[in-house]
């Protein structure tokens, strides 16, 4: 009996030294810490998806250090305890306020031990803030999420913040969100992510998010807008396109109902299926009118029954489908920088050229930012400006075009409207019949959704025509054709 008592005073005993009791500091702070960013992350307005980094991987870490140290602790001193067993004194912790350097170890252990926990709580608090923040967001996973980070900062929302659009309320998002955190950061520890990253098909309605400070039911008429593009020829021809967007609304109380805003489910309701994950192909759609008169629209070569497929309600998300994350393709990067005078239109073939070096595919971000130098010193040996040109090809390209990930203006298409991607024309494009064959979803002509109030060049541009102008392609060979932008000026081309 005194043998099991002996061996039961050992093992407790042995616990009894100070790296163990370092050990039960840092469990109770990491579990204090745990329990503090649990309750802060559980009762937050917007949580952020990667604040699980912390809370489940980070201060679990450190509670399991702190274990680790405990048992470190009592394995070392068990082993002093047993080599020492025929000695009268056993090299254990003894506190004897009668001495000084006891009392002194005990009140400096104490401090250090508050001030641990003070940090922990502070710490962890703070780590909620930066955990929620942009740069969280985007810097963190650095290689992955660079492409979405980048655009983001150069978007217009970016102010916003990130969680406010991918984080759901409820529960069931929280602890969705929880686990993506922690999946995406042990898929970039393991370098196991797509490339590019996958744009998520489960982003929150757009009445939980857009809506939150657009208000759907506002009247916004139509828009004047100014669209300078530059023709691929040696001169680069400037052509300007002046248009009234005829954005409309949807809701009788506050302006007609129409335009391109008829769409936003307000008098009207929309729903579609779509056949691939980018919503690119739109075989079918359903149309309910305010009467509750129900339309449905396919096109010939969908004969499945819709009741097999998933049927999605259209919303603000199926035009303005990059929001946050717009990826310009080449050609509008140059219009615009050439429009700025960032690169100057004197330079022949200029436009032409930089589209071409922009399109080519590279491995690596240094590799594409050496092509664009060496190509363009090639094309222009003699040409002076070619080395401001240079400085603004490689920002376009570090803007918009990220090697590493595959990701560019190929990889994500937007839909707000219809030269470089589909767009308006995934419905609009005149092949979607209704079951009688009297009635489709089509556009007859460029005026439908804009009028062309002014066009071309110079004193031609100065012609103001508030009816609208029949649209005259710059390029005179393609006048007549069908007006289908993408077949030219596509992602593909």
């Amino acid at each position: 009996m005194s043998d099991i008592t002996s061996k039961s005073n050992t093992q407790v005993s042995a616990f009894r030294n100070w790296l163990s009791l370092i050990g039960l500091v840092v469990s109770i702070g990491s579990f204090f810490s745990f329990v503090l960013l649990f309750v802060i992350d559980l009762l937050a307005k917007d949580p952020s998806p990667y604040l699980g980094i912390l809370t489940f991987v980070v201060t679990p870490g450190f509670l399991a250090f702190g274990v680790f140290l405990i048992l470190l602790g009592w394995f070392l001193q068990r082993r002093r305890i047993i080599n020492n067993a025929a000695n009268a004194e056993m090299p254990l912790i003894t506190i004897d306020f009668s001495r000084a350097r006891d009392r002194r170890n005990l009140v400096i252990f104490t401090l250090c031990s508050a001030v641990f926990l003070l940090v922990s709580a502070v710490g962890s608090y703070e780590s909620y803030h930066f955990a929620e923040s942009v740069a969280f967001c985007g810097q963190t996973c650095h290689e992955p999420m660079k492409p979405e980070y980048t655009t983001y900062l150069n978007s217009p929302h970016a102010r916003v913040g990130c969680t406010e659009c991918h984080v759901g309320p409820g529960a069931v998002s929280f602890v969705k969100a929880k686990l993506n955190g922690v999946n995406q950061l042990v898929g970039t520890i393991r370098n196991n992510f797509d490339r590019p990253i996958e744009t998520p098909h489960n982003l929150r309605p757009a009445q939980e998010t857009c809506e939150q400070c657009h208000w759907s039911k506002k009247f916004v008429g139509s828009l004047d807008r100014i669209y300078t593009h530059y023709l691929s020829d040696e001169t680069n021809t400037p052509v300007t396109f002046r248009l009234l967007m005829n954005v409309g609304g949807g809701d009788p109380t506050h302006g007609p109902v129409g335009g391109i805003h008829w769409h936003m489910n307000i008098g009207n309701t929309v729903e579609y299926i779509a056949t691939n994950d980018n919503k690119q192909s739109i075989p079918w759609i359903r149309m309910t009118d305010a009467k509750g008169t129900v339309t449905e629209f396919r096109t010939a070569e969908f004969k499945d029954d819709p009741s097999k497929h998933k049927i999605r309600k259209m919303d603000c998300l199926d035009c303005h489908n990059r929001p946050a994350h717009q990826f310009r393709a080449p050609q509008d990067s140059v219009d615009l920088a050439m429009s700025m005078s960032r690169i100057d239109a004197g330079i022949p073939l200029i436009k032409s050229n930089l589209v071409a070096i922009l399109s080519h595919t590279n491995t690596t971000e240094t590799a594409a930012m050496e092509y664009i130098a060496i190509t363009l010193r090639k094309l222009y040996p003699n040409e002076k400006r070619i080395e401001s040109v240079i400085g603004e090809a490689q920002q376009i390209s570090r803007n918009s075009i990220f090697p590493e990930m595959k990701a560019d203006w190929r990889s994500y298409p937007d839909n707000i409207g219809h030269k470089t991607y589909p767009g308006c024309f995934r419905c609009h494009d005149g092949k979607h019949i209704a079951a009688d064959g009297k009635r489709k979803v089509g556009a007859s002509g460029c005026n439908d959704c804009h009028i062309i109030i002014a066009q071309g060049a110079g004193e031609e541009l100065k012609k103001f025509n508030s009816a609208g102008f029949n649209f005259a392609h710059p390029d005179a060979s393609s006048e007549g054709t069908d007006p289908d932008c993408v077949t030219c000026h596509g992602a593909s081309q």
